[in-house]
């Protein structure tokens, strides 16, 4: 789904290249792809003659060693978040630029194993938060960071999709996994980036029983909370509640929606009421969708007669194509050093800066772990005088580690 709507029209419109000053016009190939069977490829391969250049095919065993023989310059890993940290591992040990869709990986101890790799290896390793660049997140940052919105006391995000997610296009790599991890991530970045702070405690619950056994450790949805504390000495709570097992039919489809309370004002955002609806008999809500994004991802008629295919989701693709592109060519090569530590200074897509989201990920996983066998009510707090990441289990006396360094370095 991610190649389909994001990668695949992104790789068709930069192919015939991007321009920046700062390198000319370069232009981006899809040069090879490793997948589990290759069909998907041989059928991308057939329906994109004339849309997208011959390409190379792998698939397992071994698809990953395979591509990286071939003359790759990055690597775009799109698996299942729990196959994110073996496949960016062999990439940039093997000198690769990387870009990983969210989140990076799921503990930090996988998160410093990949940021020592890029600095060791002089490469990139950067995460898809495409939601950072939704036009309603960049317009609540722009007011934060203007000081137009001051100091935010709480915060509520929801995202629920439909039971054709968990049931259908995820049904191979969902057991034991939970829509928290999938999608409440977005919404813990988004927190992390455009409030800043320091994380200081997880907590989280959740229900099973409809895409796996009621006490099984496959999550129908679940209920994150987070608390950040501030400069200030103050404390903000963010409650992040995720779903798949929404109707298929609801009008919706993927339902959005954020409310942040600042000491001066209110900020509410819902993706049904951005202002578009549309009705076709016989294809709505389930070949269409009744509310449709179409800032993250659109086909569109130009008014002088172009088909084009554009969004946020795309936009964040072509951004890391750029942030590479000025590393390799925007320079002198005795520069390139530099240039490579300001796009590692990003912090809205780097490795390096996404601690505490991965963070608040390993917490939640060790919550819900515990709470399917039977001990829920856990709490993890971050920097605590025993580790990094401390997992508080009611009952139980000695705490677990999860984590011994410190997330806030």
């Amino acid at each position: 789904m991610i190649f389909d709507e994001t990668y695949r029209p992104f790789f068709e419109v930069a192919q015939h290249g991007i321009y920046d000053p700062a390198f000319g016009v370069c232009d981006v190939q899809l040069a090879a792809v490793a997948s589990r069977t290759g069909k998907r490829a041989a059928a991308l391969a057939s329906s994109s003659a004339g849309a997208l250049p011959a390409f190379a095919s792998f698939h397992e065993p071994g698809a990953i060693d395979q591509l990286l023989t071939t003359d790759v310059d990055f690597v775009c890993i799109a698996t299942p978040d729990d196959r994110h940290f073996a496949a960016a591992q062999a990439a940039l040990t093997a000198g690769k630029h990387v870009l990983i869709e969210k989140p990076s990986v799921l503990s930090l101890q996988e998160l410093d194993q990949l940021e020592e790799l890029s600095r060791q290896h002089g490469v990139l390793a950067k995460v898809v938060y495409h939601k950072l660049l939704d036009p309603d997140h960049k317009k609540l940052r722009t007011l934060v960071a203007d000081e137009e919105l001051r100091h935010v006391n709480n915060g509520y995000c929801t995202l629920l999709e439909p039971k054709s997610i968990s049931g259908g296009q995820f049904a191979e790599w969902i057991h034991g996994r939970n829509p928290g991890t999938y999608v409440a991530v977005h919404y813990i970045k988004l927190i992390d980036y455009t409030f800043g702070g320091r994380l200081s405690s997880v907590s989280c619950t959740g229900q099973r029983g409809i895409v796996g056994p009621a006490d099984g450790t496959t999550w129908d949805s679940t209920q994150l909370r987070l608390v950040y504390r501030y400069e200030s000495g103050r404390e903000a709570a963010f409650d992040i509640h995720t779903s798949w097992v929404t109707p298929d039919n609801f009008p919706g489809y993927v339902e959005q929606e954020v409310q942040f309370r600042f000491d001066n004002g209110v900020w509410n955002a819902h993706s049904r009421k951005r202002g578009v609806e549309c009705t076709v008999e016989g294809r709505t809500p389930l070949a269409r969708k009744i509310t449709i994004n179409n800032h993250y991802n659109g086909t569109f008629l130009e008014p002088w007669g172009v088909r084009s295919q554009r969004g946020y989701g795309l936009e964040v693709l072509e951004r890391f194509a750029r942030e590479v592109a000025t590393v390799e060519f925007g320079g002198a090569a005795a520069a390139r050093d530099d240039r490579l530590q300001a796009a590692r200074g990003l912090a809205y897509n780097d490795v390096g800066a996404d601690r505490q989201t991965v963070a608040a990920v390993q917490a939640m996983e060790a919550i819900l772990a515990c709470h399917a066998k039977g001990k829920p009510n856990c709490v993890v707090e971050v920097d605590h005088a025993l580790g990094g990441l401390v997992l508080l289990t009611p009952g139980q006396e000695k705490p677990e580690v999860l984590y011994a360094g410190r997330v806030n370095r």
